[in-house]
């Protein structure tokens, strides 16, 4: 089930991505949001079948909610820097209720990531800036909550289980 809430913002080359081929399916998640986190292992389910999609994952943490979700996006972003966004976006979903900071670094540590440099890549602005970049996108894409699901421009509000997401992609 899609409406006519479009996304504004083309995906480009500073989008984090999985998949190629087929329909584009943007999600606006929440590193601290349980329902985010199930939409992803639906899509996780779907990324290691034979469906063919692209993912994207925008940042959208709920600030008024969920006290770790921005932390929890910047070390993302820092982890990024170093090629493992998607290894720490894997961990921080199956970690969701330990995203205190002292717990974000361990995970640095357990990905070997270059620990100095992604100390020094937290407290680099432009990291948050990249958060903020996508805050700010899916507001302008009327997006109100984690997650919110975009296939192909298209907001798509249908059921976020394997069986459902994959017929709305085919």
């Amino acid at each position: 089930m899609t409406d006519d809430v479009a996304l504004v913002a083309a995906v480009d080359s500073t989008d984090h991505t999985r998949g190629v081929g087929g329909p584009q399916l943007v999600v606006y998640g929440d590193f601290e949001c349980p329902y985010t986190a199930a939409a992803m292992q639906s899509i996780g389910t779907l990324l290691k079948s034979d469906a063919e999609f692209q993912l994207v994952f925008r940042h959208f943490p709920l600030r008024s909610i969920h006290p770790h979700a921005e932390a929890a996006a910047v070390t993302s972003e820092a982890a990024a820097r170093q090629g493992r966004f998607w290894d720490m976006h894997d961990v921080l979903f199956r970690s969701q209720r330990h995203l205190e900071s002292a717990a974000l670094r361990r995970y640095a540590e357990r990905l070997g990531l270059d620990l100095a440099r992604f100390e020094s890549d937290l407290l680099d602005p432009a990291v948050a800036v990249r958060v903020e970049r996508d805050i700010e996108s899916g507001e302008r894409s009327g997006v109100d909550g984690t997650p919110s699901l975009f296939i192909d421009g298209t907001r798509y509000r249908g059921p976020r289980d394997p069986t459902g997401l994959g017929e709305a992609l085919r």
